[in-house]
């Protein structure tokens, strides 16, 4: 079931669609950043909420990997997940920040330790991009609330790996994560740092299928087992949602996108 998963993940980062029209929001656009903690030039696409640019309002922030399948339909290979539609219908005031994966070395940027079979290793410079480098780029252009309580950090699968890495080791930064289809499987160091981890005020929301893999449940378990015995974070700050029948997939994320932002949105 493994090797299943890592075959979708490959999928999700090689390839994209290019037959069907854009179906990006007017709310959204786009721009490039140098990344010299990555040494490459990345894309960026950003959210604005509807009455952005005739307020004064500042707004809190959601950073999210895999920006291909997040917006559009025709960047997206088996489906986006509507972000802009289901926010444009919420009236929702926040502004969404989508990191492009990077194509063939998405496995090696979302993974903070390697894995003995599949390699990767550079989620650390990953990381220290967005805090170091695309934060404060997005701190300075937009109308953006800067704290960590209204700073979060979202993903799936391997997006969901890093973005549970990001809440742990940058918890100053990120204040909440939503974290889909973890894949904690890649490297069981990411046990280790919440074992390890101080105190936070951390809000975390988990989602996973029951028909994901033969681990994916246990793990995600594990993982909140571990946040709990230690005390890194209160029962109450962590929201689990385990979806029957789920499936490692975009329809599953996609779906469960509104529930863990409103989720989020109660701890502004």
């Amino acid at each position: 079931m493994k090797i299943k998963i890592l075959f979708l993940v490959l999928i999700f980062g090689f390839l994209t669609a290019t037959a069907q029209e854009s179906s990006a929001s007017k709310n959204i656009s786009t721009f490039s950043i140098d990344s010299p903690e990555l040494q490459t030039t990345k894309k960026i696409w950003i959210y604005l909420p509807e009455n952005y640019r005739n307020s004064n309002t500042k707004y809190p922030v959601l950073y999210m990997h895999d920006a291909q399948n997040l917006f559009d339909a025709k960047t997206s290979f088996v489906g986006e997940w509507n972000i802009d539609e289901k926010l444009d219908s919420l009236r929702a005031p926040i502004i969404v920040v989508g990191i492009e994966h990077g194509n063939e070395k998405r496995i090696d940027e979302l993974t903070p330790y390697p894995n003995e079979k599949y390699g990767g290793g550079s989620g650390e410079k990953y990381t220290e991009f967005i805090v170091q480098t695309l934060k404060p780029y997005i701190d300075s252009h937009y109308q953006t609330k800067t704290t960590a309580k209204s700073t979060s950090i979202m993903g799936s699968s391997l997006g969901g790996l890093i973005s549970m890495y990001a809440v742990l080791k940058y918890p100053k930064t990120f204040g909440k994560a939503v974290i889909f289809s973890p894949s904690f499987w890649f490297s069981d160091k990411i046990y280790n740092l919440a074992a390890i981890s101080p105190k936070l005020d951390s809000k975390i929301y988990f989602l996973c299928g029951d028909h994901e893999s033969d681990d994916m449940v246990n793990d995600l378990q594990k993982m909140k087992t571990l946040l709990l015995e230690n005390k890194v974070i209160a029962s109450k700050n962590m929201e689990t949602k385990i979806i029957k029948k789920g499936e490692h997939n975009e329809k599953l994320w996609r779906d469960g996108f509104v529930h863990s932002f409103l989720w989020l949105e109660k701890f502004q």
